[in-house]
C-alpha cells in the first residue's frame, strides 16, 4: 500500500542534528548522569494556582466538547491582551484557540498556502518549520540569515526567493538564536510583504521573554493587520507546555475559515484547559514574570561566564530561553563539538546545524537547569572550547 507523498516527505530524511539529543536521552535511560541543555522545557512546573483553576473547571463539569473556535471567555481574553499590547483593534472574531502553537502554525499555513505554493521561512529555524509547511502541501524554502548580521533577516536576502511564494514565516524573539528582531528589520519585512503580496506568519510564543530591546508584533505596523497571522501560546509564557493551548490572531475572514478547518481536524481545546488559560492571562504580570525570571537570571550569569574568555562568541542574547554560541574557533562543526562535549563531559547541547545551515559552527544552549549547575556547565563548555581551539591553532 502506498502512503501519501505529503506524509512521507514531511522531513528530508537523514541526520538533522537531533542525534545528539537522542543519544543523550539514551545515556540517561542507561543510568548515566547527563547535564541537559537541549530542549526548551522549563525547569519549573505550571503554577499551582493555574492548576487549581483547571481542577475547579473540570470538577464543575467543563469536560465535554468545548466550542471549536474557543470559549468566548478565552477568545475575549486573548483579544484584549493583544489589543492592549499592540494598539490594534482586536475582538474574539480575530481569534482562534488551538491545541498549542504548533497546531496554530500548521493551520496558518493551511489557510494561505495551496499545494505547490512556496512558503518561505528563515534559517536558523525552529525544527518543525519546514515540515509544517510541507504538511500544508506547500514547498518549504529557507532564507539564509547570517551570523555576521546577528541573524537579523534583511529584505535583500528574502526578495530573490519570493518568486512563487505566498507566505513568510518569522519568529521573534527567536528560537534558536535568542535574537529579537529590530523595528528596522520588521519594517523592512513589512514593506516587502506589502510590495510582493505575501502573507506574514509571525510566531510570537516568546513575546514575554525579552531581555534587551522591545518586542514588536508586525501586525501592529501600518498595512499589516490584514496580511498577518500571529501565533501565540501559553506554553512559554506560563510554563504550560503540556496543556497544549495556543491561538491564531488574524483577519476575521481568515479566522472564519480556520474555524472550519478546526471543525474538521482538532475539534477544539478542552474547556477546563481554556478556563485555566483565561485565569492565567488575567492573573497579572506576576505569573509571567515568575516564569521568565530564571531565564533572565541565567542570561546574566552567562554574560559573566562568557565575558571571562575569548574563544566562544555569543550571538546577542536578547530574548527567549536560549543562547546561541559561536564555537567556530575550535575548527569543528556544531554537531562534532556537541558530540565531543557529550562524550567527554556528559553535557548535552544542540548543534546549530539542527536548525538549518546558517548556524553551522554554533551550538544552542537551553537555560533550563538551576542557576549553579547552569553556570558550571557553561564554564565547562567554554573551557572545552578553549582547549579545542588551542589544538586547532597548533595544527
Amino acid at each position: 500500500m502506498k502512503l501519501s507523498h505529503r506524509i512521507t516527505h514531511l522531513t528530508d530524511g537523514g541526520s538533522d542534528g537531533w542525534d545528539v539529543f537522542y543519544r543523550a536521552r539514551r545515556m540517561i535511560a542507561e543510568g548515566h548522569a547527563v547535564t541537559e541543555l537541549t530542549i526548551g522545557e522549563h525547569d519549573i512546573r505550571t503554577d499551582a494556582t493555574i492548576l487549581a483553576e483547571m481542577d475547579r473547571s473540570a470538577r464543575d463539569g467543563h469536560t465535554g466538547y468545548a466550542m471549536v473556535p474557543g470559549t468566548d471567555l478565552l477568545r475575549d481574553t486573548v483579544a484584549a491582551r493583544v489589543q492592549n499590547r499592540t494598539g490594534v483593534a482586536t475582538t474574539r472574531h480575530n481569534v482562534l484557540i488551538t491545541p498549542g502553537g504548533q497546531s496554530a502554525l500548521f493551520a496558518a499555513h493551511t489557510a494561505v498556502c495551496d499545494p505547490g505554493d512556496v512558503g518561505l521561512y528563515l534559517d536558523p529555524y525552529y525544527a518543525t518549520y519546514p515540515g509544517t509547511i510541507r504538511g500544508a502541501g506547500a514547498i518549504a524554502k529557507a532564507v539564509q540569515t547570517r551570523a555576521e548580521d546577528a541573524f537579523q533577516p534583511r529584505a535583500d536576502m528574502i526578495e530573490p526567493l519570493v518568486e512563487g511564494a505566498v507566505s513568510l514565516l518569522i519568529n521573534t524573539p527567536n528560537n534558536p538564536t535568542g535574537v529579537v528582531y529590530s523595528r528596522e528589520t520588521l519594517n523592512e519585512i513589512a514593506d516587502l510583504c506589502q510590495r510582493r503580496d505575501l502573507w506574514l506568519i509571525s510566531d510570537e510564543v516568546y513575546d514575554t521573554q525579552v531581555w534587551e530591546g522591545e518586542h514588536l508584533s508586525p501586525r501592529a505596523l501600518p498595512g499589516m493587520a490584514e496580511r498577518t497571522l500571529v501565533v501565540g501560546s501559553m506554553s512559554k509564557s506560563h510554563a504550560m507546555t503540556g496543556s497544549r493551548c495556543g491561538w491564531i490572531v488574524g483577519p476575521e475572514e481568515v479566522v472564519q475559515h480556520l474555524i472550519n478547518l478546526a471543525t474538521h481536524t482538532t475539534y477544539g481545546v478542552p474547556g477546563f484547559i481554556q478556563d485555566a488559560a483565561s485565569y492565567a492571562l488575567t492573573a497579572g504580570d506576576g505569573l509571567e514574570e515568575e516564569v521568565a525570571a530564571p531565564f533572565r537570571r541565567r542570561r546574566s550569569l552567562a554574560m559573566q561566564v562568557l565575558g571571562g574568555q575569548n574563544t566562544v562568541g555569543l550571538v546577542p542574547a536578547q530574548g527567549a530561553m536560549y543562547l546561541m554560541l559561536d564555537i567556530r574557533a575550535t575548527g569543528m562543526s556544531g554537531e562534532a563539538f556537541a558530540n565531543a562535549l557529550l562524550d567527554t563531559h556528559a553535557i548535552a547541547v544542540m548543534p546549530g546545524e539542527s536548525f538549518g545551515t546558517a548556524a553551522a559552527g554554533h551550538i544552542r544552549v537551553a537555560m533550563t537547569i538551576d542557576d549553579d549547575r547552569f553556570a558550571a556547565a557553561l564554564q565547562t563548555v567554554c573551557n572545552f572550547a578553549s582547549e579545542l581551539a588551542g589544538q586547532h591553532a597548533a595544527e
